[in-house]
């Protein structure tokens, strides 16, 4: 291990030390926003050090196998002391490869439950219908993966699939796998409501939000305007009875959330809320971008066909992921929820681009 990376690991394990302290204090105690920051630090943390610690460990095993290579002439002891060297020696390079992938660069949202948005965009109807088919792919992989799924907001399309839909997704570390999914996914196909079979190109945009509490984005009562309305659309025997759906718009920023899912005015006031600080914090991050001229894209862009992260094309049975050149033959599979293969390729690119940057540093 270099000395830059033991540093680092020696700085972290103390920090941690530290923060146990600091966690026993009545001062942190009552305060919520500090203890919240100081837990979220620790986890951070807890990986590398924990890997650090098994690390060390290792390295003393073998500082002791060696000892007794040169102190001890008993045969049998001093076989099990090269025994004990080779594994230790064996399992070291693995664990610092672990230890410098865990020292890379943590998104931060990481461990958070998700806002998707899905809308069909360029394509007219065969949008809406596909933003429908996207919608219904990820549901089949939340099943798969055991997160749970709670609708927001929908606007059907007449002719199938939705001009609009939102929705949360809880389970664990959700964020972490499903942040690339926003961009532009453009497909390939014959339309149903094509007579002459002609391709059509369309696309529908995906929106991934991290979810904020009103701890980490602080929204002032005073800043919004809630209107209610009567829902509509499938939601159960409430829908169309009272003005249950609520939209809340912050007006500093003209940013607005709705919900008309939830089973009171109450609850869909809450859902409305979360979404419109997940929406708050994204506008922050995407103007911080901006203004630094960070070339990576969080937004989903305007749907134009050219945006395109991902194609769907059906003719050929093949999807194509334009930013790490992956292309499956299996697009059947893949609108059945079986989309690992990509998130997990997605993923491991980034690591080695963050990996590079570490190492140019």
């Amino acid at each position: 291990m270099n000395k830059k990376t033991n540093e680092a690991l020696e700085t972290m394990k103390k920090r941690i030390e530290q923060i146990d302290l600091d966690l026993q204090s009545d001062e942190i105690l009552s305060n919520i926003k500090k203890m919240t920051e100081l837990n979220k630090e620790r986890a951070t943390l807890e990986a590398p050090v924990a890997k650090y610690n098994e690390f060390l460990n290792l390295t003393n095993e073998i500082v002791q196998a060696k000892e007794i290579l040169a102190n001890e002439k008993d045969e049998e002891l001093r076989e099990f002391a090269k025994l004990q060297i080779t594994e230790s020696e064996e399992k070291l390079g693995p664990l610092e490869d672990e230890i410098q992938l865990l020292l890379l660069p943590r998104d931060p949202n990481d461990d958070k439950n998700v806002i998707f948005e899905i809308r069909g965009a360029a394509g007219g109807d065969e949008a809406n219908i596909f933003a429908g088919d996207l919608y219904r792919m990820y549901l089949r992989y939340f099943e798969k993966v055991g997160w749970k799924v709670e609708t927001i907001d929908v606007s059907e399309s007449e002719a199938g699939g939705f001009s609009q839909i939102s929705f949360m997704v809880k389970g664990d570390s959700v964020f972490s796998k499903m942040k690339f999914e926003s961009g532009a996914h453009r497909v390939q196909r014959v339309p149903k409501t094509e007579t002459k079979g002609r391709i059509q190109t369309s696309t529908a945009t995906v929106a991934v939000l991290p979810e904020q509490t009103d701890v980490e984005v602080e929204v002032k009562a005073s800043d919004l305007r809630i209107d209610t309305y009567r829902a509509s659309g499938a939601g159960g025997q409430h829908v169309n009875t009272t003005d249950s759906a609520v939209r809340i718009t912050h007006i500093p920023t003209g940013i607005v959330a709705s919900s008309q899912d939830g089973r009171s005015q109450h609850d869909n006031k809450d859902i409305a809320m979360t979404m419109l600080r997940a929406k708050i914090y994204q506008a922050e991050v995407d103007k911080q971008q901006s203004e630094a001229h960070d070339l990576r894209k969080s937004a989903v862009g305007t749907g134009d066909r050219s945006e395109k992260i991902r194609t769907y094309n059906y003719p050929q049975n093949r999807v194509t992921d334009h930013r790490i050149n992956l292309t499956l033959q299996k697009l059947d599979q893949v609108m059945e929820g079986n989309i690992e293969e990509i998130i997990t390729s997605l993923i491991t690119n980034e690591q080695k681009e963050k990996m590079e940057k570490y190492i140019e540093q």
